[in-house]
């Protein structure tokens, strides 16, 4: 069998971006020309390696397992590349992150400064559900993931590495938006809204909830923060959000973070990665900036500004 590294980059183009065309643009050459490099692949490996269905690329069990082949490698290539760029004193490549959506709140913030720190890294975002990340960390697509909720079902590296306070929030206006030491057992007659099952935020709260032996009134299932946070300036109900998703802006927003005496929830943001995958230089120096952050806040407060 013989194929050539640029051409397992080609055929790697082919499984992200599901089409010969979009392949072919990704690595510089015309389609035509990636159209028979394709061919040549399918014929050295001896086995159909995807079908087009719908005008859309879906690749076959043993295509599958050559994407995941070539994304191994492509994946040491970069660190070697990486590597020996360290050693020149210089700090270059590309990052790849994917994170939850509730993530999205401090993320950009934090990319940011590391990207003032390291201009010439290239920073690839994801943000998705939690299944979305879940399945990307299966597939090992990115360097590092950032989530809430870390899977039980995979094998992982998992670090949790700053604080995710679930909030209980209702209307501005609501009547014990100014009350203190609430009972739960008080919100038994109160509608809430969830996000949807399988979320991490939801997770949490279900998990709380079950302890607590408490059964809430759901009214709705969003699958959205900003979503859940206008149904309750709606007046539709209570809901549990991550104080993050909050950030300084309750006030715009017209909702109350209520005093109870079972909240906030105690959860995490964990910094998680394949088990056995070799990290990037650039992803350690990524996981220190993170890290770094967190140690700066003074008295362990964590800044949502």
């Amino acid at each position: 069998m013989h194929i050539t590294f640029r051409q397992l980059r080609l055929f790697l183009a082919l499984a992200d971006t599901g089409s010969v065309s979009a392949a072919a643009r990704v690595v510089h050459v015309t389609q035509p020309t990636a159209s028979m490099q394709l061919k040549e692949i399918t014929d050295s490996v001896g086995l159909a390696l995807y079908e087009v269905v719908s005008r859309r690329v879906h690749l076959t069990q043993a295509g599958y397992e050559l994407a995941k082949t070539a994304r191994a490698i492509s994946h040491e290539w970069e660190a070697f590349e990486q590597h020996t760029l360290g050693l020149k004193g210089l700090t270059k490549g590309r990052l790849k992150v994917a994170v939850v959506s509730t993530a999205k709140y401090f993320i950009p913030r934090l990319l940011g400064t590391f990207c003032e720190k390291y201009p010439e890294i290239e920073i690839a975002l994801e943000i998705l559900n939690r299944d979305g990340v879940v399945k990307r960390l299966e597939e090992n697509l990115d360097d590092l993931y950032i989530m809430s909720q870390p899977p039980v079902n995979i094998e992982i590296e998992d670090e949790a590495f700053m604080p995710n306070p679930l909030v209980l929030i209702a209307p501005k206006n609501h009547k014990l938006a100014k009350q203190k030491n609430i009972q739960l057992n008080s919100l038994k007659n109160e509608k809430f809204i969830f996000r949807e099952t399988g979320s991490g935020t939801r997770m949490s709260t279900d998990f709380h909830f079950k302890k607590l032996k408490f059964k809430p009134n759901v009214r709705l299932e969003l699958g959205s923060n900003e979503a859940i946070k206008q149904a309750v300036v709606g007046g539709l109900g209570l809901a549990v959000l991550s104080e993050y998703s909050l950030g300084d802006s309750s006030n715009k927003h017209d909702v109350a973070v209520l005093k109870c005496m079972d909240f906030p929830i105690e959860s995490s943001w964990h910094i998680v990665s394949a088990k056995g995958k070799k990290p990037s230089p650039i992803s350690k120096v990524f996981r220190d900036h993170l890290l770094d952050y967190v140690r700066g806040q003074s008295n362990g407060n964590i800044s949502l500004s």
